[in-house]
């Protein structure tokens, strides 16, 4: 689905989210298309989903985001260093 489609279906919500398509451009993340895996209701549940998500499957490209945001923009980060060792 598509961000403005999502805003319709979950009004006012928080959202744990999965970047089905996705590329980069000048520095940002552009979405095309999204899936919603859990709503929550509020921004500390959605944030603990994410973590336990993430930590069992960091390869996936998993946001949080409130449905009131009209658009989505997304700045990449570029990692330096290692991580986890």
């Amino acid at each position: 689905m598509k961000w403005e489609e999502i805003r319709k279906y979950y009004p006012h919500q928080w959202l744990l989210v999965e970047a089905i398509k996705a590329h980069s451009e000048a520095g940002k993340r552009m979405i095309e298309q999204l899936s919603v895996i859990h709503s929550f209701p509020d921004s500390i549940a959605a944030m603990k989903g994410y973590t336990q998500l993430h930590r069992d499957s960091p390869e996936r490209e998993l946001y949080v985001f409130h449905t009131d945001r009209e658009e989505l923009d997304i700045a990449e980060r570029t990692w330096i260093g290692i991580r986890g060792l």
